[in-house]
C-alpha cells in the first residue's frame, strides 16, 4: 500500500477515527511516563499502521500537539515537585523556533530521505539509552 500524502478528505470511518484516537492515547501515556509522544510514538504509528507519508504524519503530530495536550500531565508532575517551570518555558521557546525550521527543512526533502533520517535518529537515541551505564559512564 502506498503511503497517503494528502490529508484525508470527507467522512472518516469509525475504525479510522478509533485508530487515530488510540495512537493519541498511547502517545499520551508515553508522554506522561517518559516525556515523549509525537516523534517517538505518533509519527511511527501513523506511518507504519495508518500508512501516512512521513511528512503528513509529522504535520499531523504537530497539529495534535498545538492544544495544551501535556497540561494535565505537567500539572501532576508540578504537584509532586517534578517540573522546572523556567526550564520548561525555555524549552518551549526553543521548540517553537525549532519546529518552524525543522518543518522548513523536512518539507524541502524527499519523503524517503526524511523517513531514513528519522529512523537513524530513533536508532541512535535507542542505542544511547541501551548503552547508558555500560559504555557511557556517569
Amino acid at each position: 500500500m502506498q503511503p497517503r500524502t494528502q490529508p484525508k478528505e470527507g467522512a472518516m470511518s469509525i475504525g479510522y477515527m478509533l485508530a487515530m484516537a488510540a495512537i493519541g492515547l498511547v502517545a499520551g501515556v508515553a508522554s506522561g511516563m517518559f516525556g515523549i509522544g509525537g516523534g517517538a510514538i505518533m509519527v511511527p504509528a501513523m506511518v507504519l499502521i495508518m500508512a501516512l507519508d512521513q511528512k503528513l504524519a509529522t504535520g499531523t503530530s504537530l497539529g495534535a500537539q498545538i492544544l495544551p495536550v501535556g497540561l494535565l500531565g505537567a500539572l501532576e508532575y508540578y504537584r509532586t515537585g517534578n517540573l522546572e517551570i523556567k526550564s520548561s518555558l525555555l524549552i518551549a521557546v526553543g521548540l517553537l523556533i525549532g519546529a518552524y525550521f525543522g518543518a522548513k527543512i523536512t518539507l524541502s526533502l524527499p519523503p524517503q530521505t526524511v523517513k531514513r533520517a528519522y529512523g537513524i535518529f530513533l536508532l541512535l537515541i535507542g542505542l544511547r539509552y541501551l548503552l547508558d551505564g555500560w559504555m557511557f559512564k556517569k
